[in-house]
């Protein structure tokens, strides 16, 4: 079974991505910021990170880029997921190693597509 880290400050936004990625065969994780998500990452490396732009104590860019740096044999795919929709945050983020982005709200379809697009459902 896949395993994915949802990396987010709100616990409603958790619980409904909890939810969906469950319905779809997840083992699921949850961080309330990025240096949490970190250290969860360092226990135990995800298949997907499902992250979040906007976050106390480290933000998901901060994460992301920590995350790419580090030599981790395997690295997990990336999904931001936030209310950050210019071109210049997305572009930002794809730069720093993000392999897909969706927009907040989410449903259970449009999640469920990035994650067999990034090649993880």
């Amino acid at each position: 079974m896949k395993s994915c880290l949802v990396v987010d400050d709100s616990k409603v936004i958790r619980k409904v991505a909890r939810h969906i990625l469950e319905t779809l065969n997840f083992n699921v994780d949850e961080a309330e910021d990025g240096q949490e998500a970190l250290d969860r990452c360092g226990d135990r490396m995800p298949d997907v990170v499902l992250l979040d732009w906007n976050m106390p104590k480290m933000s998901g860019m901060e994460f992301l880029k920590n995350l790419r740096s580090a030599a981790h044999p395997v690295q997990p795919k990336v999904v931001f997921c936030t209310t950050e929709n210019d071109a210049a945050h997305i572009r930002a983020a794809i730069d720093a190693g993000a392999d897909e982005y969706v927009m907040k709200p989410f449903d259970r379809e449009t999640l469920e597509s990035k994650l067999q697009i990034v090649g993880v459902a």
